[in-house]
């Protein structure tokens, strides 16, 4: 290169140097929506996902098929789930109706079963719980729910209620690890239940214990504690480290991701869903929230523990109000996790916002999808 050309080189490699520095901080002062594999409300639309907690009831012909083409057009599957061990008729009736959804509709329904508990006690009890278990997964179900009537309803005959770590569960615990199958589990409830109504810190808890007030902590002090339910579900991971579990509505840890971490560092076969939760998450510090969905990506579930069919969609009514409520649900939340936009989250107050979470896109599909599939396996 001639000497007289050198001075206009080294000044255009400063001013690439330079501009390359500039686009750097530009990139590193870019909302996080707009970095890397970001993706938007239609692109996670768009994507496979499993809502891995809902409940189907008994749905009219023509709402079923409106309800298929919803979740076909959002391209959502959905886990629904029996529960509720302490009716077993209606249980029973649970069971049936679940598995004939998922054979009519193997693409878009998958099914978890459940067992009975009103014949605890008895001799044969696990026996008969296992073939319960047996038979639903002979019928594709994918998973099997403990609810909380373990540790807030069933008690023996000397009036002691039933806890999680009960030796008695041991042979359904047990027989579900060695098959490698998963314990769908919600034990306990969130830590409002044993507040005051006015001291809860969401809307949705004070609406909920409102209107059940028979799960209401606070108002039956016989019930064991919140510190009592985790501690018992705690003792039950320690002593069955083989089996998987889903621990539901963030494993009853909802109000502190801190604690949650805890648990997903001292027992690796737990992983958590979101359902009825992601209010939790909008209250407590984005940044904080933010870190822990990406530090436990592979151990959190999708799921809302929304509702199709029951009462609310008997015959002759028009299914479009549930199905446009179903709707709303799925893009506010996609909203949260996906952008960094502010966020309505009326379930924790009146005029409440919280700012998105803006996850990337592969941290997105786990939670959506991939992670259902590796908890659940047969999904």
């Amino acid at each position: 290169m001639p000497l007289t050309s050198r001075p206009s080189f080294l000044r255009a490699v400063v001013l690439l140097a330079g501009g390359l520095a500039v686009a750097a901080a530009l990139t590193l002062r870019a909302p996080v929506s707009a970095q890397g594999d970001a993706m938007t409300i239609d692109q996670v639309m768009q994507m496979p996902k499993i809502d891995a907690h809902a409940h189907i009831g008994a749905v009219a012909p023509g709402h079923l098929k409106a309800f298929i083409a919803f979740l076909e057009k959002r391209n959502f599957r959905w886990l629904d789930i029996c529960v509720g061990g302490m009716d077993w008729a209606r249980l029973s009736r649970q069971i049936g109706s679940a598995q004939a959804l998922h054979s009519a509709q193997p693409d878009r329904i998958a099914w978890a079963t459940s067992f009975n508990l009103t014949n605890w006690g008895q001799a044969d009890w696990a026996k008969a719980a296992n073939s319960t278990i047996d038979d639903g997964f002979a019928g594709g179900a994918v998973a099997v729910k403990i609810w909380k009537d373990v540790g807030m309803v069933l008690k023996d005959p000397d009036g002691r209620y039933v806890m999680a770590d009960d030796p008695r569960l041991d042979p359904v615990f047990s027989a579900l690890a060695k098959q490698g199958r998963t314990l769908v589990a919600h034990l306990g409830e969130p830590r409002n239940c044993w507040l005051p109504l006015d001291k809860m810190t969401v809307e949705g808890d004070r609406t909920y214990f409102a209107g059940h007030p028979e799960y209401h902590g606070l108002l039956h002090p016989e019930i064991p504690d919140y510190a009592s339910q985790v501690a018992a579900r705690d003792r039950m991971l320690e002593r069955h480290p083989t089996l998987k579990v889903v621990g539901c509505h963030l494993g009853s840890l909802e109000y502190d991701v801190d604690e949650l971490a805890k648990r997903l560092d001292r027992y690796p076969n737990l992983a958590v869903d979101l359902a009825a939760r992601l209010v939790h998450l909008q209250i407590q510090p984005r940044d904080k929230v933010r870190a822990f969905l990406v530090k436990y990506q592979d151990r959190i579930l999708y799921g809302t523990d929304l509702e199709f069919g029951r009462g609310s969609d008997a015959a002759g009514a028009d299914p479009a109000a549930r199905l446009a409520r179903l709707a709303a649900t799925y893009e506010s939340d996609a909203a949260w996790l996906a952008t960094d936009r502010e966020v309505a989250a009326e379930n924790a107050r009146a005029g409440f916002k919280s700012r998105g979470v803006a996850l990337p896109g592969q941290v997105l599909r786990k939670i959506y999808f991939e992670n259902a599939r590796k908890w659940y396996p047969g999904i």
